[in-house]
């Protein structure tokens, strides 16, 4: 969603990317149009864009005034896309990581970390169907992020980052925090803003998993080690790849639906033509 935001002539604001179409409001009709677009192409969910909405980035961007503006806004707009859309197509809040994106040190004041996850998800609440635990990178950031939110009494769906060769930036594997979050009892699990070669790590794993799983692949073409996401345009640093065109997505998709995957989506650069594709699966 952020990328596409971005991609669509978005100009972005510090370091809040995606979200700079919710603080100027001539964006807005831009955020709806991407939302239906992924919905006429055949998404079941969409993700409200409140992955830049966080607080320390707000902070960081000296629009923590905004806070509460700016994630309302995300949900009512990704809400008003569903209905308009006349379909059956659920909202997913995203609750993205608190402190640095891709990094597994989450600091020294984790009270901070949990009631970024807890405000931030009681301002989207209204307006979402589930939470989506987006792209975290250890165990202890899933344990603090559904602890969080337990108030609401709300479903919630866990996408893990994969760093490299099926560990999180934490080093865990990916099949150990799974198995030791089960206990929550999510959704299902999604390996989340992943490149296509760093699955096959993880593959081996499928069936030791109880809930239903995914996988949210990204086209970047490379996330450097060390890179903060949060200092540099992702869109500019990591660049895009060409070889992962629609078709070809679509091939991947369906042979993860054959190994037993059942949710399947896209992440950074991936457009709504690669998920018109993954339409054909289901018809």
């Amino acid at each position: 969603m952020g990328q596409e935001i971005l991609n669509r002539g978005v100009k972005p604001y510090g370091t809040i990317w995606g979200a700079s179409a919710l603080l100027n409001k001539k964006y807005h009709n831009t955020v709806i149009k991407i939302h239906l677009d992924f919905i006429n192409a055949g998404a079941d969910v969409i993700v409200t864009n409140t992955f830049g909405s966080r607080k320390r980035r707000l902070i960081e961007n000296k629009l923590e005034g905004k806070y509460k503006y700016l994630n309302q806004t995300a949900g009512k707009l990704a809400r008003y896309a569903a209905i308009k859309s006349k379909k059956k197509v659920l909202v997913a809040g995203s609750l993205p990581p608190q402190n640095f994106t891709y990094f597994a040190d989450l600091g020294n004041d984790l009270r901070f970390i949990k009631n970024g996850f807890r405000t931030q998800a009681d301002q989207i609440n209204p307006y979402v169907d589930f939470f989506y635990l987006d792209v975290m990178s250890s165990y202890m950031e899933c344990k603090i992020a559904i602890e969080a939110i337990k108030q609401f009494r709300k479903q919630f769906l866990i996408g893990i980052h994969i760093r490299s060769k099926g560990l999180l930036p934490s080093k865990e594997k990916f099949i150990t925090v799974v198995k030791k979050l089960e206990k929550y009892k999510p959704m299902g699990f999604i390996a989340s803003c992943v490149s296509v070669e760093d699955l096959r790590y993880i593959m081996k794993d499928i069936s030791k998993i109880k809930a239903p799983f995914g996988f949210k692949i990204n086209a970047f073409e490379h996330i450097p080690a060390g890179w903060k996401p949060d200092s540099n345009n992702p869109k500019v640093q990591l660049g895009k790849r060409k070889d992962l065109t629609p078709n070809k997505f679509f091939q991947i998709c369906k042979q993860l639906k054959k190994r037993g995957a059942k949710i399947l989506g896209g992440c950074c650069e991936i457009k709504p033509s690669h998920i018109r594709k993954i339409k054909i699966l289901k018809d």
